[in-house]
């Protein structure tokens, strides 16, 4: 996400004003295996997660059949490494978003379950954008 750190997001209250933010708890290890499962296809860019995501065939890349690879930033110990790092920084941030009374936390494991609570957030800040056959 974006700020991540205390400079970071004074810099952005110079360019806007925001009115809502919105934090994702996570568990530690639910990110780390996430982050962690994620291979690339270098060449390319595609990137594959091997929970969610997987390549038809283990290691190999869907349209050219070229190896994947897992970035050193991917593996486990460089993941939790980024996390506990991440974790630090962010603390001020999310202590600034608080005291402005602008922070929304949501806490989960699964996207599909946290979305819909998001979304009702957004909806009642943001009205929706009508189709020109529903104006």
């Amino acid at each position: 996400g974006f700020p991540r750190t205390l400079g970071q997001a004074e810099a952005l209250d110079k360019i806007c004003e925001l009115d809502l933010v919105i934090s994702l708890n996570i568990p530690f290890e639910t990110l780390k295996d996430r982050l962690s499962a994620r291979w690339v296809h270098p060449a390319s860019g595609r990137v594959y997660n091997m929970d969610f995501n997987p390549p038809h065939v283990q290691g190999i890349d869907d349209l050219t059949g070229e190896p994947l690879v897992q970035r050193e930033d991917d593996k486990p110990e460089a993941v939790a490494a980024r996390l506990r790092k991440y974790k630090d920084a962010a603390k001020p941030v999310i202590e600034l978003y608080k005291s402005r009374g602008i922070l929304h936390s949501f806490s989960g494991t699964e996207t599909n379950k946290i979305w819909p609570y998001v979304y009702t957030l957004l909806s009642s800040k943001i009205p929706p954008v009508l189709s020109d056959e529903e104006n």
